[in-house]
């Protein structure tokens, strides 16, 4: 009886310790990562910038196939956007929100089943002769429930 006790006490503790850490982390997140592609900003770019083109290149449609996907607004650019919904990978959209051509596209993501929003940047970063760096972030606030 005395290990069950003891098995009970610890699981708790472990428990109520996994809670107070979860409490303490930030909830604002930023993540960042680079790629180095052999083509100019301007090739690349033109694939980012047009929503349609996501289609083609995405991984989340690649894992879904069959995902309903809505587009508004320009073909690219500011305003352009592209709403999807998916039985594997969700109900979202994203709106370009600023941009300058071959240069960087600023978004806006939004997951309203989740009630979560982000906003990000991909940049396109020209490394001679023909190499670009193609750096993405995305950033946003998870919120606390306490």
């Amino acid at each position: 009886m005395k290990f069950v006790k003891r098995t009970v006490f610890v699981l708790v503790g472990v428990s109520a310790l996994l809670v107070a850490i979860a409490y303490a982390l930030p909830s604002h997140y930023r993540v960042a990562r680079s790629i180095d592609i052999d083509a100019p900003p301007s090739k690349i770019y033109l694939l980012v910038a047009e929503t349609a083109s996501w289609k083609r290149w995405s991984a989340w449609s690649q894992r879904d196939p069959a995902m309903t996907i809505v587009y508004a607004g320009p073909a690219s650019g500011v305003g352009a956007q592209w709403k999807w919904k998916s039985k594997s990978e969700g109900y979202g959209e994203m709106t370009f929100t600023s941009a300058e051509p071959d240069r960087w596209l600023g978004y806006k993501l939004a997951f309203p089943d989740w009630d979560s929003t982000a906003t990000g940047e991909i940049t396109f970063d020209p490394a001679p002769p023909t190499t670009t760096r193609v750096t993405w972030t995305n950033e946003g606030d998870l919120g606390k429930t306490r």
